[in-house]
């Protein structure tokens, strides 16, 4: 049933309100299931309205996660540069780009779908959008990520800030099974050996990328 007194959105700000309703409850809804098995109806009975009204402010449901992907991305940036600000050589530049992503499992999910699904079915004016601040983002990021890391120069470390963003999203559903692989691995341990873990894997191939970009010059 929707919700008593929300059903009209005319004034900018209660349309603003509807939207961030929308974005909150598909966030929720993949936090809980992840983002592959979230649909469009289920957003729309979270919020408490028909599915075609969310389809008024998001053309689809990709768009609905492009927006919050990319709200991540900010909210990443943020968080890797506040960690860069007080580190002490390599070692901890690769440990805030890490230990960041480890600790946001829906940006790391939302990663490893944006290639996949949620760049398709958009518009694109969403799509440009999602791109400028995907962009600007990792310029930001590089630029911080190169004064605070001793070996790295020039463009060096927008590539290993964007290496480790691709890399998250290769990664993150590997290191995160579904309940049949789960249950394979507890049957096996020669196959459960293949999982590989999500924080040393990025660790030592960032580690091995930045080593590496200074003898590309």
């Amino acid at each position: 049933m929707a919700q008593p007194g929300f059903l009209r959105a005319r004034r900018p700000e209660h349309k603003q309100q509807r939207r961030a309703a929308i974005l909150e409850a598909a966030r929720e809804l993949a936090l809980q299931s992840g983002v592959r098995n979230v649909s469009l109806g289920g957003v729309a009975a979270a919020v408490g309205i028909a599915k075609s009204n969310v389809v008024r402010y998001f053309g689809t449901r990709e768009e609905i996660y492009l927006e919050l992907t990319a709200e991540a991305w900010r909210d990443w940036e943020q968080a890797v540069t506040e960690r860069l600000a007080d580190a002490d050589g390599p070692d901890d530049v690769i440990a805030a780009l890490v230990e960041t992503l480890e600790a946001r499992p829906l940006f790391c999910d939302l990663l490893s779908h944006v290639s996949t699904s949620l760049e398709h079915n958009v518009s694109v004016p969403a799509a440009r959008a999602f791109k400028l601040v995907v962009l600007e983002v990792i310029a930001e990021l590089g630029a911080r990520v190169t004064e605070a890391h001793p070996a790295l120069a020039g463009d060096e470390g927008f590539e290993l800030a964007a290496a480790a963003s691709g890399l998250a999203g290769m990664l993150y559903p590997a290191a995160n099974p579904p309940p049949t692989l789960v249950e394979l691995y507890a049957q096996d341990p020669v196959i459960a050996a293949a999982c590989v873990p999500f924080a040393p894997t990025m660790t030592r191939v960032l580690a091995a990328i930045a080593a590496g970009l200074p003898t590309l010059r």
